[in-house]
């Protein structure tokens, strides 16, 4: 039997590569005539990340091998660095053409029973859709946000070339977009901070084009979550077909990365002890750390509010612009208000690296604060939890919008903040931060109840016959046919 092998390059980063670890072995498991190979990027020597990757490299199928583009000199990594990090990132990505496009040549030539079937790109990867089209093979996108967000990246590119607007021109602007994938308007405070740029949006611009060069895009989401959103994609004859086969999302943790503060045993462990949906979990996500002021806030909230809570707390990099990770303390007594630790020893746990799913889905876990990246969002409405919105960076504020005013699925805590770099530093005060932790925490809120059904709703889709579950089946049939018809012509 001839296999067709898919080339996936997902983005360097951790939520990028997990899901697309996790959606090849979705498409292996429903057609065993495909195989996938998936390029790794590395943009540093991050132990931390490396450790990840080796873990996503255990128990995966057969069908299914890794191929680590190899690094870039220090040299090449010194002269491409940016305090802006998309532009760094594109940098680095247009010089992975030539090892991709070499990469996947001795790959080929050492499969003489396979055939290329297409190529697989997380939707920073567009400069590799210019090596698939040298091997005259199918460009596809795997989208790891939301279809909303999507929607806002066609949208955003339109205004420029149609319009001959910019979107950074909305930032600070009390203005609000009609924008086609949501269904209500969206204020200019959350656009996504890498396009309140120029240097910003001419990239996002530059990448939406080429995303519609592709021959269909697959993403992370599901029909009934986002159904206005998936609906105003279909509709435009400007967009490439759309495939929508969420969640995706990693159902174990893996082992621990942590620094030895804590293990993934004795936080389950502490877990087992607590009340039935008492525990908020503060967690904001593998980039996600605050400067000690705002640390302080967090713990005087969480006093104020006398929640039980389990809080992954971690050190900001000092390596801005490199996608090197945030650390975890050696001591929490550092950045902590003086005795909290002391004060809360009953009711509260300060973690590092977080086992996250495994958390989510503890029974003793009532409420999530999050920075609402869309992997953490998928992972905590399928495990019926309901979110506290504070968003951080990239398209995190509009999925808080969405979250919160189209879905009713989160509470807010601060929808428009923006850390660091990408916005002026706002220091959110404990009083609203303990506001948000209580709503959240509310067991007879509507926001509950809707997170449960929704719950539901997201499990079934990947069933047989689910809308997921067809559409995958979907996406699959058409790559086949487009091989055949290859092969035919």
């Amino acid at each position: 039997m001839i296999t067709s092998v898919l080339i996936f390059v997902p983005a360097p980063g951790v939520g990028h590569l997990v899901s697309a670890v996790e959606v090849s072995k979705l498409f292996i498991g429903r057609d065993d005539r495909i195989s996938i190979t998936i390029l790794i990027m590395n943009l540093s020597s991050d132990s931390s990340i490396d450790a990840i990757t080796q873990n996503l490299k255990k128990d995966v199928p057969d069908r299914i091998s890794f191929v680590d583009i190899p690094a870039l000199d220090d040299a090449i990594m010194t002269g491409l660095q940016s305090n802006y990090y998309p532009k760094f990132l594109m940098s680095f990505l247009e010089i992975q053409k030539t090892k991709v496009r070499d990469l996947v040549a001795s790959i080929l030539s050492r499969s003489g029973s396979s055939k290329l079937a297409g190529f697989v790109i997380d939707f920073f990867c567009t400069a590799i859709i210019d090596v698939a089209n040298e091997f005259n093979a199918p460009a596809y996108v795997f989208f790891t946000s939301a279809a909303a967000s999507l929607g806002f990246m066609f949208y955003s590119q339109s205004l420029k070339d149609n319009e001959n607007q910019e979107i950074y021109e909305y930032k600070d602007s009390e203005a609000e977009l009609l924008i086609p994938s949501f269904s209500n308007p969206v204020p200019a405070k959350v656009l996504p901070s890498g396009m309140l740029s120029k240097d910003g949006s001419d990239i996002m611009t530059s990448i939406s084009r080429r995303l519609r060069e592709t021959k269909a895009i697959v993403v992370n989401t599901v029909l009934e979550l986002e159904p206005h959103s998936v609906k105003s994609l279909v509709e435009d004859e400007n967009t490439p077909l759309i495939y929508h086969v969420g969640p995706i999302i990693k159902l174990t943790d893996g082992e621990s990365t942590s620094q030895g503060q804590i293990s993934n045993e004795a936080i389950i462990s502490w877990l087992d002890s607590q009340p039935l949906s008492s525990v908020v979990f503060l967690c904001f996500g593998s980039m996600g750390s605050f400067e000690p002021e705002q640390v302080s806030e967090i713990a005087r909230a969480l006093e104020l509010s006398g929640q039980r809570f389990l809080w992954c707390l971690r050190r900001p990099s000092q390596e801005k612009g490199t996608g090197v990770l945030p650390k975890d303390y050696e001591n929490y007594n550092e950045v902590l208000p003086e005795g909290f630790l002391e004060r809360t020893a009953e009711i509260g746990k300060v973690i590092g690296w977080a086992p996250q799913v495994a958390i989510l889905s503890h029974p003793s876990v009532g409420g999530f604060v999050s920075h609402c990246g869309w992997n953490s969002i998928l992972e905590s409405i399928w495990c019926g939890v309901p979110i506290a919105a504070w968003p951080m960076y990239a398209e995190q504020q509009l999925n808080a919008f969405k979250l919160v005013k189209e879905l009713g699925l989160a509470v807010e805590i601060k929808m428009d903040y923006r850390k660091g770099s990408f916005g002026p530093s706002v220091l959110v005060k404990a009083e609203e931060i303990e506001r948000g932790i209580s709503c959240l925490m509310d067991e007879e809120s509507e926001i509950r109840k809707k997170v449960k059904e929704m719950k539901d709703i997201c499990r079934k889709a990947i069933t047989d016959g689910g809308s997921s579950y067809n559409s995958t089946g979907q996406f699959i049939e058409d790559l086949m046919d487009n091989i055949r018809n290859g092969r035919e012509a």
